[in-house]
């Protein structure tokens, strides 16, 4: 799809009444509208495109658990559609079977108190007597403009 360049009459314009213009302007302004609903049913098809091959893709990485899955199509897709619905509502929970991890430390900690301050830092100075992040910029007395 190339786009073509736009060379607006100006000849015409010029030459054009006040009436001719403004018929001019609402033809141009009735286009643009027209265009903005063919580009907005064009990015809602896409999305609908895009978000079907999404699906698919996420059915092709899970693709052994749903055939395994006794639940049905339907009911997988409220799932999707509705994501505080459980995905798998009679599947036992796998966190009975998990054995909490053994602490890292023996002696537990209380709870620090106070707050951390952070220690201020001296600003460096260069040569030139800027800060050191700034290395790049000229000093005004050093360069006199001309």
């Amino acid at each position: 799809m190339t786009i073509s360049r736009f060379t607006p009459p100006l000849d015409y314009l010029q030459a054009a009444s006040r009436a001719s213009l403004q018929s001019f302007e609402l033809t141009r302004l009735n286009h643009a509208a027209n265009l903005r609903q063919e580009i907005a049913a064009l990015i809602d098809q896409w999305i609908q495109e895009t978000s079907e091959a999404i699906l698919a893709r996420w059915m092709l990485d899970h693709h052994t658990a749903l055939q395994s899955s006794p639940i049905s199509p339907s009911e997988l897709v409220r799932t999707l559609v509705d994501p505080a619905a459980p995905l798998f509502p009679e599947s036992p929970s796998p966190m009975s079977d998990l054995v909490p991890a053994p602490p890292r430390f023996s002696a537990s900690r209380g709870p620090i108190k106070g707050s951390i301050t952070r220690k201020p830092q001296k600003q460096r100075q260069s040569a030139t007597g800027l800060p050191s992040r700034w290395p790049c910029v000229p000093r005004t007395d050093e360069h006199p403009t001309r």
